[in-house]
């Protein structure tokens, strides 16, 4: 079954999947084998990993792991092993302990600039005034900023990131201050482009300083922020949809949901209460 994995993983690379996206499988379909314990499959036991996760996972964590097991099974040829996804209702608003206001991000960039220097502040401003995924941030090279755009590929898809003049020009002189000529922008002591791991540790070290909850630190919390930011300047969601590279547009939907203190807000102004 390892040799199977390996031979799925290989097959979602071959589709242009994102490194994120072949890592996450990999490690959802290991997890579901360790509980299998090498016994049959079936849909009953697969019906019973599913309530295993729902005890542990929040639905959308368990629905994004039943969508790597279903295309496993598909490509197995083991249809009837397929189980269904939770079906989740739409949040009006987003929970206040995930919402990173812009207020805490620009607290949390003054940190970084006070505490580790000016490359973590300057990624975590890159990632958050283009919306790209962290994923993506290799793309962000010298080459993309003397350009002063970035070209973004994935799964067949291409897109282009522009480069505002004030992030290129700060940019510029970061490149020039560490001696970078070409390639990925925000590189580790050996040269290799920064991990999302490493990017992750890197920013929940500043909560405490920055006095932000550590449950709203994380690189994907930029691009929300970004994404929120955005659509209350212009209101074009198709237009937002297409800089953060959404096929379909109802994603881009969870990207805009307003804060629980705005949600409250827009419901006072009704004025129903005497």
């Amino acid at each position: 079954m390892g040799r199977t994995v390996k031979e799925y993983i290989a097959h979602l690379e071959r589709e242009e999947r994102s490194p994120a996206t072949l890592g996450q499988y990999r490690r959802d379909i290991e997890a579901f084998l360790r509980w299998m314990s090498g016994r049959e499959l079936t849909k009953e036991r697969v019906i019973g990993y599913k309530g295993h996760l729902q005890e542990v996972y929040r639905p959308v964590s368990v629905n994004a792991k039943l969508a790597a097991l279903n295309g496993f099974f598909s490509f197995l040829g083991r249809h009837d092993l397929r189980v269904k996804q939770l079906k989740i209702q739409r949040q009006a608003f987003c929970p206040r302990e995930r919402e990173l206001s812009k207020a805490e991000y620009l607290r949390l960039v003054r940190a970084a600039e006070t505490r580790r220097g000016d490359r973590l502040s300057l990624l975590m401003q890159t990632i958050c005034a283009t919306g790209i995924r962290v994923s993506e941030l290799h793309s962000i090279t010298a080459e993309a900023v003397e350009r002063g755009e970035a070209v973004l590929q994935l799964k067949g898809k291409t897109r282009v990131i522009l480069l505002t003049g004030k992030l290129r020009k700060k940019l510029q002189r970061y490149l020039r201050r560490q001696g970078i000529s070409s390639g990925p922008v925000f590189i580790t002591r050996t040269g290799r482009p920064l991990g999302r791991s490493s990017i992750w540790r890197m920013m929940k070290s500043l909560c405490t300083e920055a006095g932000v909850e550590r449950s709203k630190v994380f690189p994907h919390n930029l691009r929300h922020l970004f994404a929120r930011c955005f659509y209350s300047a212009d209101r074009d969601l198709a237009k937002l949809a297409d800089i953060l590279g959404h096929s379909n547009i109802n994603t881009t939907r969870i990207y805009i949901v307003s804060s629980g203190r705005e949600h409250r807000q827009r419901m006072d102004a009704l004025k129903l209460v005497l």
